[in-house]
């Protein structure tokens, strides 16, 4: 039997940062691995301990049950203290999130895609190239169903049945 997939996690904007670096006159005896911090995980506790909201607040937030964002942030938690304590670096990068961002519905190809660099103007369809898109207008749609969860027969995400978002860069 295999494990539940796990679900997207919704993060309402991208880290300005890509890590952080210990110093200190002891750095030379600390480990140099970085420890990773997935981007869900930066999500929780910028919500909770930036945005002060509570942990129920928080998983509606990020489209998640309230135990899935105690996971989360527990482990945000336990990667912070473990880089501290270990003198390591932390890199925040990948995770299963897509980025809340507008979504474009392409007239020839018809796929789903979203802009995760807000401040740049979307042009052309990743996929196809094509000009012919338009504003996908989500809070008109079913709030469970995102354009990437629909069946669809070699359309969507350009992959079949398979679903996927926008990608991520770390």
């Amino acid at each position: 039997m295999s494990p539940r997939h796990k679900r997207f996690r919704k993060v309402i904007s991208p880290p300005v940062i890509k890590g952080y670096k210990p110093y200190g006159p002891d750095i030379s005896l600390a480990r140099s691995e970085p420890v990773v911090m997935l981007f869900e995980e930066y999500e929780a506790l910028k919500l909770c301990d930036y945005d002060m909201l509570n942990h129920e607040e928080a998983s509606k937030a990020m489209h998640v049950s309230r135990p899935t964002f105690t996971r989360v942030y527990a482990a945000a938690r336990q990667k912070i203290a473990k880089a501290f304590v270990e003198g390591r670096p932390i890199s925040i990068e990948g995770g299963k999130v897509y980025f809340d961002s507008d979504w474009y519905h392409c007239h020839s190809c018809h796929c789903y895609f979203n802009n995760p660099e807000m401040d740049k103007k979307i042009e052309a369809c990743p996929l196809c190239g094509s000009n012919t898109f338009s504003n996908y207008d989500m809070e008109s749609q079913d709030q469970h169903k995102h354009p990437c969860h629909e069946e669809k027969d070699n359309h969507g995400c350009g992959q079949g049945n398979r679903k996927r978002k926008g990608k991520m860069q770390g």
